[in-house]
C-alpha cells in the first residue's frame, strides 16, 4: 500500500511518505496491495480522490456513500461513477477489506473473530451478543506497549500501530456487522497510544457522512494516557472507559507500569473537568485478583478516589494466563466489593464473564496462532 495520499491533517493535503519502520517494528497494513485503501478515509480525504479521478468535489459524497453506508467490496460497484472514472479507481484503490482467518464460537454465543496483519501477525474483535444490545470489541495496535501484568496482549509485545482501514475492517468484515449496536475500543492494544487512527475512526463513525452512529454507542477504553486522553475528551462525546484495577498508586503501579508516568490521580483530575451528567458517560473497569486488591479497604479508598464523579464501576472476574502469578477472586468477594461501593454512593456492577471456552482473555488467542506459525516454520 502506498500511503502518500492518506493524510492525518484535517483538510486532508497529502503528506510527504513516511519514513520506513525501525528494525523489528512492524507497521500493518491490510493486505498485500500496492494501492490505497478507500475505507478508512475521511470525507475531506475522498474529496482529493474524487479530484485526482477528474469528478467533482461532491463525488466525495458518494464514495462514501458506496464506502459506509453501502459497504462495497469492490469499486466495481460504484455504479453511479462513470466507468472510466472507476477504471481510475480500481487502477489506484482498493477497498480495503478482507475477511478473517478464524472464527470461533462460544458456547454463551460469544464470537471471537482473527484477523490477519502483516509481517504474520494477527489481531482479534470479539462479538459479544446479549438481550439488549450486540457489542463488538476492537482492536487498535498489534500487541501493546502497557506491559500489564495480567494482560495476555502485552506478553506479545508490541508490533505497531493499527490503520484507519485495519479498525474499520473489522467492524464491516464480521459475520454480525449489521447487527451491531455498540463498538468498544477494549481489544488488543491501547486507543489512545494510536489516536491518528483512532480519531479518524471514531469521526467516519459518527459522522453523517459515514456510519451515522451516535457517539453514545461508542466506548473507548484507556489505560490512561494523559496526553492521549485529553485530545479524547476534547475531539468527541463518545464514552470512555478507564482501567484502574487498584485505588493505591504503588499496588496499580505493580500491576500498570504507566502508573509511573500517568498516575491515575491525575488522571481522575482531568476527568473532573468534564461533564459525564448527561449522555457522555465514564465507567472504571476493575479486575479483581484474590487476596491482590479485593479488600473491603479497597473498595472504600476506590469509592473516595471517584467520589463526586457520576461514573459506573465495572467489576471483571479475571481471565488467568499463562505465567501470570495472579488468581481470580471469588463470586463473594466480589459480590462484598460490589456492595461497599454501592452504599458508598458508586454505582457498581459485575460483568458477567464470557467466551470463557473460546480463549476468551485478549491476546490469547493470537498468541496461540502466531506460536502454531512458528512451530510449523521450523
Amino acid at each position: 500500500m502506498n500511503r502518500k495520499s492518506l493524510s492525518d491533517s484535517p483538510n486532508g493535503r497529502e503528506k510527504p511518505p513516511l519514513t520506513p519502520p525501525k528494525e523489528g517494528f512492524y507497521a500493518p497494513l491490510l493486505g498485500e496491495s500496492e494501492r490505497d485503501f478507500l475505507s478508512g478515509m475521511t470525507i475531506e480525504e475522498l474529496r482529493g480522490v474524487a479530484v485526482k479521478a477528474g469528478l467533482p468535489v461532491y463525488a466525495a459524497r458518494q464514495l462514501a456513500d458506496w464506502l459506509y453506508k453501502k459497504k462495497i467490496t469492490s469499486v466495481s460497484e460504484m455504479t453511479n461513477i462513470a466507468i472510466k472514472k472507476r477504471d481510475f479507481l480500481e487502477e489506484n484503490y482498493d477497498i480495503g477489506v478482507v475477511p478473517p482467518v478464524n472464527r470461533l464460537v462460544s458456547s454463551d454465543d460469544t464470537v471471537k473473530y482473527l484477523f490477519p496483519v502483516e509481517a504474520g501477525r494477527f489481531i482479534e474483535t470479539v462479538y459479544i451478543p446479549s438481550n439488549d444490545r450486540s457489542t463488538l470489541c476492537v482492536s487498535s495496535q498489534v500487541g501493546c506497549k502497557m506491559n500489564c501484568v495480567f494482560c495476555h496482549t502485552s506478553k506479545q509485545g508490541f508490533a505497531g500501530n493499527l490503520t484507519a482501514t485495519e479498525i474499520l475492517n473489522q467492524i464491516r468484515s464480521v459475520d454480525e456487522s449489521d447487527k451491531l449496536s455498540n463498538i468498544v475500543f477494549m481489544g488488543m492494544g491501547e486507543p489512545l497510544d494510536n489516536t491518528d487512527a483512532l480519531f479518524r475512526v471514531l469521526e467516519i463513525l459518527t459522522s453523517s457522512y459515514g456510519y451515522g452512529w451516535s457517539p453514545k454507542r461508542i466506548t473507548v477504553s484507556t489505560a490512561g494516557i494523559l496526553k492521549g486522553l485529553k485530545l479524547f475528551l476534547d475531539s468527541n462525546q463518545c464514552n470512555l472507559a478507564v482501567s484502574i484495577h487498584s485505588p493505591y498508586p504503588d499496588e496499580r503501579r505493580q500491576l500498570m507500569p504507566i502508573e509511573k508516568t500517568n498516575p491515575i490521580k491525575d488522571v481522575i483530575q482531568l476527568i473532573r473537568q468534564y461533564d459525564f451528567s448527561h449522555q457522555r458517560r465514564v465507567s472504571f473497569e476493575y479486575i479483581l485478583f484474590e487476596n491482590r486488591n479485593d479488600s473491603v479497604r479497597h473498595a472504600k479508598d476506590l469509592a473516595k478516589l471517584l467520589a463526586s464523579i457520576p461514573c459506573r464501576v465495572n467489576l471483571i472476574n479475571y481471565h488467568a494466563i499463562p505465567d501470570a502469578a495472579l488468581k481470580q477472586c471469588s463470586m463473594h468477594k466480589m459480590e462484598l466489593f460490589r456492595d461497599v461501593l454501592n452504599t458508598k454512593g458508586v454505582t457498581c456492577t459485575i460483568r458477567t464473564s464470557r467466551g470463557e471456552d473460546i480463549a476468551a482473555a485478549c491476546g490469547m488467542l493470537s498468541t496461540e496462532k502466531l506460536k502454531k506459525k512458528e512451530e510449523n516454520s521450523i
